[in-house]
């Protein structure tokens, strides 16, 4: 994808484990947009996070 205007945030590829920056991938396979190249490479751990702090919202709601 050639686009003249990408995109300057960070991806991190769900599916090959890369993270990607201006050329992406496809949408559904991409956490982000990140603010930088490191913080993407978390995005599993930050994914990972955010699920447990929003089951523990949802167990206290209860």
């Amino acid at each position: 994808m050639n686009d003249p205007n990408p995109d300057q945030g960070w991806y991190y590829n769900t599916t090959t484990g890369e993270v990607e920056h201006l050329e992406r991938s496809r949408s559904i396979d991409l956490l982000g947009p990140y603010p930088d190249e490191a913080t993407a490479r978390r995005a599993l751990d930050i994914a990972r996070e955010r699920t447990k702090k929003a089951d523990k919202e949802d167990a206290d709601w209860d």
